[in-house]
């Protein structure tokens, strides 16, 4: 008996079947979830894809900020370079390898074998 009340307990009864009619299956409440279901996955402006847009933004963001700090690094060396003659002179030198007349230049190169195995 008890099974049989079990399984009779777990059968819809008129009244969810109607409720699931009446509310569920509304014309209205199915067009709402298609048009979500739409929006979320397959639209051109997708959540997907402005979650992808948003993280491309924040790692331009970042590289913003790299960008800038990199620029004033450069922009103070420039300044100071194109104030001071003798910071030109060394720049030129270390760089460009340039020499004044009746001087040598000598470039020592490291042999990478023997650094690599200490």
């Amino acid at each position: 008996m008890a099974e049989k009340k079990l399984i009779k307990d777990i059968q819809p009864t008129s009244e969810t079947i109607k409720f699931i009619k009446h509310y569920v299956f509304n014309k209205y409440v199915l067009t709402i979830c298609l048009f979500l279901v739409w929006m979320i996955f397959f639209d051109k402006t997708s959540f997907l894809v402005i979650n992808e847009l948003n993280g491309e933004i924040s790692k331009y963001e970042d590289q913003l900020v790299y960008y800038k700090s990199e620029y004033e690094k450069n922009d103070a060396f420039y300044k100071k370079l194109m104030n001071n003659k003798s910071e030109k002179e060394k720049y030129a030198r270390e760089n460009y390898f340039m020499k004044k007349p009746n001087e040598e230049i000598f470039i020592l190169v490291v042999d990478s074998t023997k650094v690599a195995k200490k």
